[in-house]
């Protein structure tokens, strides 16, 4: 075989083979520079051991001592469980060690051998017992060169299959192979005058400190260099975009007044000044790359049409892509609704379907319309990015919920067109500190104003013992006329998790709600049946709806009024709020009932910003800091470069990396000098956009 790169398949390295290969795949490792960058989640100080007869119940402990005896035997209840025992003697006393289903220890331990234990300590009868410790032979490695004790010690998110003395035994491996000729592509003058380590020692320092100030150096480094390498990857983006020719339409404000006057509602001052932000882009002659973000309900949709109105009046043709066939149906309905009272230069608009479900005859009717030019709008679902679909003159696509859609799925609807404008949409409010860093390529539209007449949603938080009460509640709403979510989040029972699944209590709502229609919806049932539910309940002939996530997003149901959301505190703030927005569409008052059994004090404090807060935004900043970018929407799921630290830990370092990354664009845009050569490979290697940025000159 070659030479062994950091691009080489996980399998090659010592230690893993095909046989743990589909292991590391499992934990999104499948390059060696993937298993170099796989931090630890957190570490463990186990530089200091303590005697026998010093231990305290609950407390992690390090202890070493000679094995006095050990023994193997089967549980009483399950024959085929094994229970490998050990009794620990340090001179100061005894402990019993347990290990469950482990029958391969009887070949490593030997009396009278020493050996270092590491885990919890439980009590048992009437002295102390330690579970499942991590144990290390010190016959077998010099104390000095142990990565289990003595040291701080890393500790990783890891597959069952996998134990943390092998995880870090193949890390330890890795470090020592290739870390080394690690070549260090933040320049040598930034690094000075931001005193930041070299990246060899950072990288070793974040899986095996030499201490904690060396740790917070390292993670300090790798945190700059990841925020430099994207903002430069925005860099040349922007610089892209300032270059790029766009198109440059023309206005026309007596049809677009004419639009405003057909509507049956007024616009917002926040619609006003967002649709100024897109006129102002759409005639520049740039392209438009606008990120429209809006709490929810706050009307992102008439929004994007005025965009559509100012597409076609200039002679070309808008695409509307949506994440799923329900949501494209409502867009659809809407829209042409709205287009219905209004003619432009004398002419109907004509908007048109597209979605996965069609028959082949209807989706070739269409595809031959969009080619010829008689569909001036196109709402649909990915159906829209197929390459048989041809568009005659493609001047704005527009993305809803696009952190639905991957970034491949975002290009290829802008191939369809020479440059097309492109405004994206999204209800997941983004607080400001992170748009500043991850959208700092987009210009980016915020509208925080509700359209009048819409209610607030009251929120309550409740625990168990107020079950009665809430069904009870759920009752009179529904004999009222009312419809109601109760929402899971999981399908089916876990035995790691004591979760009420959806599955299973959908069949104890059905006899508690008996008098009344109860329906299920959750993510394996297939488009058409959740599209068919969802229909079914918008035409109220479901009048309890008991879902997962799935209708965290765009569906408008006016006459649901409560929701119930089970385990409230396994959700994100931002999820819950989605969900929340679901409910308040109608006339009528609408409320939200958050049920937890949870007793830990921060999963109740930010339950009650969901009792406190309305504002999509208060909430997002809340859920952020709480929970850090990636668990706030899904990095790689939703087209974001992923960062493989949180960039909200230090932003004032990422500012500085912004300002270095701009500094060093301005002395070569291209990143063709030598000296840069090594931040292209990197950025190559890192964001697959890069190569398609620069072949576009």
């Amino acid at each position: 075989m070659t030479r062994k790169t950091l691009t080489t398949d996980i399998r090659y390295l010592k230690g893993i083979g095909e046989k743990r290969r589909a292991v590391f795949h499992g934990l999104g490792i499948e390059t060696i520079d993937d298993l170099v960058y796989y931090f630890p989640r957190r570490y463990e100080d186990r530089t200091h051991s303590t005697s026998i007869a010093k231990l305290k119940a609950g407390e992690c402990q390090i202890i070493k001592g000679k094995v006095l005896g050990f023994g193997q035997r089967r549980s009483f209840r399950r024959r085929s469980f094994s229970i490998f025992e050990a009794i620990i003697d340090d001179g100061s006393g005894r402990l019993e060690c347990v290990w469950f289903n482990q029958p391969y220890l009887k070949q490593y331990f030997k009396r009278g051998e020493e050996v270092v234990l590491y885990g919890k300590v439980e009590p048992h009868g009437t002295s102390l017992q330690m579970q499942n410790p991590e144990y290390e032979i010190t016959a077998e490695k010099p104390p000095q060169e142990s990565l289990n004790y003595g040291r701080i010690v890393p500790v990783y998110s890891s597959a069952e299959k996998l134990s943390q003395r092998m995880f870090r035994r193949i890390i330890k491996t890795c470090m020592d192979e290739y870390v080394p000729s690690l070549v260090d592509v933040v320049p040598y003058d930034i690094r000075e005058r931001h005193h930041l380590l070299n990246i060899a020692s950072s990288i070793v320092n974040m899986h095996f400190p030499h201490d904690a100030p060396t740790q917070a150096l390292a993670y300090k480094r790798i945190l700059f260099e990841e925020g430099f390498l994207l903002q430069l990857l925005f860099g040349l983006k922007r610089l892209k975009k300032n270059r790029m020719i766009g198109i440059k339409h023309s206005l026309c404000l007596e049809s677009l007044n004419s639009f405003e006057k057909s509507l049956s509602f007024t616009l917002t001052s926040s619609q006003r000044s967002v649709i100024e932000e897109i006129k102002q882009d759409m005639v520049s002659g740039r392209q438009m790359q606008r990120l429209l973000q809006g709490d929810v309900g706050s009307g992102k949709t008439i929004v994007a049409v005025y965009a559509c109105l100012i597409a076609v009046s200039s002679g070309f043709q808008a695409a509307f892509m949506v994440p799923t066939e329900l949501l494209a149906q409502q867009h659809f309905g809407v829209i042409s609704q709205q287009l219905s009272a209004f003619s432009l230069k004398g002419r109907t608009l004509t908007p048109a379907l597209l979605t996965s479900s069609l028959r082949k005859k209807e989706k070739e009717k269409i595809y031959a319309e969009v080619e010829k030019g008689g569909i001036d709008i196109l709402i649909g679902t990915h159906a829209i990015i197929q390459e048989n679909l041809i568009f005659k003159k493609l001047g704005l696509a527009v993305i809803d919920e696009q952190h639905k859609f991957g970034v491949h799925q975002r290009l290829s609807l802008l191939a369809k067109g020479i440059n097309p404008d492109c405004l994206i949409m999204t209800a997941t409010p983004i607080p400001r500190t992170l748009a500043m860093t991850i959208y700092s390529d987009l210009d980016i539209s915020t509208m925080r104003e509700l359209p009048a007449g819409r209610k607030p949603v009251e929120t309550y938080c409740v625990d168990e013992s107020k079950r009665q009460w809430v069904y009870d509640f759920i009752r009179d709403h529904l004999s009222a006329g009312r419809q109601a979510y109760i929402v899971y989040p999981l399908i089916d029972e876990s035995e790691n998790m004591e979760v009420k699944a959806a599955s299973v209590m959908y069949e104890g709502l059905k006899d508690v709600f008996h008098d009344f229609s109860v329906g299920l919806i959750h993510g394996r049932l297939k488009q058409s049946q959740r599209d068919s539910i969802m229909e079914s309940f918008k035409n109220a002939q479901i009048d309890i709806l008991v879902s997962t996530v799935v209708i965290e997003v765009g569906i408008d149901i006016p006459n649901a009024a409560v929701m119930v959301i089970e385990q409230a505190e396994r959700f994100g703030l931002s999820q819950l709020h989605q969900l929340r927005g679901r409910i308040g569409r109608g006339s009528f008052s609408s409320f939200c009932i958050l049920i937890s059994a949870t007793q830990d004090s921060e999963s109740l404090k930010r339950l009650q910003v969901m009792v406190e807060e309305s504002d999509g935004f208060v909430i997002a900043e809340r859920d952020l800091a709480l929970r850090g970018p990636g668990e706030f929407f899904g990095v790689r799921q939703h087209g974001i470069p992923e960062m493989r630290l949180n960039p909200l830990e230090n932003l004032e370092l990422l500012n500085t990396a912004k300002e270095e990354a701009s500094r060093l664009l301005e002395k070569d845009a291209l990143l063709s000098s030598r000296q840069n050569a090594a931040l292209a490979e990197a950025l190559k290697t890192r964001f697959p956009e890069y190569e398609r940025l620069m072949e576009a000159g």
